[in-house]
């Protein structure tokens, strides 16, 4: 939540920043967001896989909580846009290096039974510290009269609390008696151990990624109707509020009736925000899209996670994690680049038009394999 607020009120203004500020144009936007996610996805294999290894999450969370907060104050000093993507690229390191290994630890430690609850509880706490950052940001812009980089040096403090917090109050527990030591976790052996369940969601994941590119698009199609600067971040206020208030219930009630269906719910939400977004002339159709979005987000991406966690052993977790981030990752920066791409050249309209066709692409191909899916969990993944 902490390191969330920090990062959120930078990434509230980034977008504009770079295009009103710097001059950026908006596929250089998709490239660099494009490229920031994916950096941070390649990192999270290996950082799972090797918590696998050595049988610990909490170092390597750390570790990567550090990097992000020691990139914080590049923001506020970065003379050019090549600086901003440096400090974007470690930021997105330390995303990748805590990624994998604190989603691992989140299904360590969840009973089996409550796996689903207790994903959402994570992602709506995430995303609380999402929806909190962005009114910051418009309270502070409004504070140092649009003043950017007065505003990213406030983000620096709550990064450093979240450092403070994962080094000297999170404890992990003792790992199980008996559990399988995993010498080569990207070995071909270790790999095919995962089953073949588990990657047909990470095949399913990459779909439901392509259709949602990044919300920086969010902001510019508000920032296109002429709102002023310092409401801007109410696009991602507005956005992770719904997906804060749905995410847990979503996912206990996932716990109970299963996880594919919830998803395919929140996969038609997603076409439908595309639509309002794209076809949509004033802030009403748009301010309804973003919602949309905010709210599909809670039905599906704490539901991955969960799938994620149960249909691999526990001594995979890890490497599983990695795995399905980088999958999601390339295919963020895939959607991303056609996003902007589409924006530059034909302009916003068919941006959203495109993701709708891609979330229905991925309604498609999830409906054959709930069955699948829904029964075929890991028996060991407990």
């Amino acid at each position: 939540m902490l390191m969330d607020i920090s990062s959120e009120i930078i990434h509230a203004l980034l977008p504009v920043y770079l295009t009103v500020g710097l001059g950026a144009t908006t596929l250089a936007v998709g490239v660099i967001e494009g490229i920031a996610e994916a950096t941070a996805a390649i990192t999270k294999v290996f950082s799972g896989a090797l918590s696998d290894r050595i049988g610990r999450r909490k170092e390597l969370a750390a570790l990567g909580y550090g990097l992000a907060a020691v990139t914080k104050p590049v923001f506020p000093l970065a003379p050019s846009i090549g600086w901003l993507i440096a400090a974007r690229f470690i930021d997105r390191v330390g995303k990748g290096i805590r990624g994998a290994p604190r989603d691992a630890l989140v299904a360590d430690i969840a009973p089996g039974n409550l796996r689903g609850a207790a994903f959402g509880l994570r992602q709506s706490l995430d995303t609380f510290g999402a929806f909190l950052g962005p009114l910051l940001a418009i309270a502070l812009m409004w504070l140092f009269a649009d003043d950017f980089r007065s505003v990213f040096w406030v983000a620096v403090l709550p990064a450093f609390l979240a450092l403070a917090l994962i080094v000297f109050a999170v404890k992990e527990p003792d790992r199980p008696a008996g559990l399988r030591k995993v010498r080569n976790p990207l070995s071909r052996a270790e790999l095919r151990l995962l089953g073949g369940v588990y990657w047909q969601v990470v095949v399913v994941a990459a779909l439901f990624t392509l259709a949602r590119f990044s919300e920086a698009f969010l902001i510019l199609r508000v920032e296109a109707e002429g709102v002023a600067l310092m409401l801007v971040p109410l696009v991602l206020v507005g956005m992770n509020a719904v997906y804060s208030v749905v995410a847990y219930p979503v996912g206990a009630l996932s716990d109970k009736i299963g996880r594919v269906r919830l998803m395919i719910v929140g996969l038609a939400l997603l076409i439908v925000a595309d639509l309002f977004l794209a076809l949509s002339g004033g802030l009403m159709g748009i301010a309804v899209g973003v919602l949309l979005w905010g709210a599909h987000l809670g039905f599906t991406q704490g539901l991955l996670s969960a799938l994620v966690a149960e249909t691999v052993p526990a001594e995979l977790r890890g490497t599983a994690f990695g795995m399905f981030n980088l999958v999601t990752g390339v295919a963020l920066l895939l959607a991303s680049v056609i996003a902007g791409g589409l924006w530059q050249v034909f302009g916003a309209q068919w941006t959203f038009l495109a993701g709708a066709a891609f979330a229905a692409v991925a309604a498609i191909w999830i409906l054959p394999l709930r069955h699948k899916i829904e029964n075929g969990r890991h028996k060991d993944a407990g």
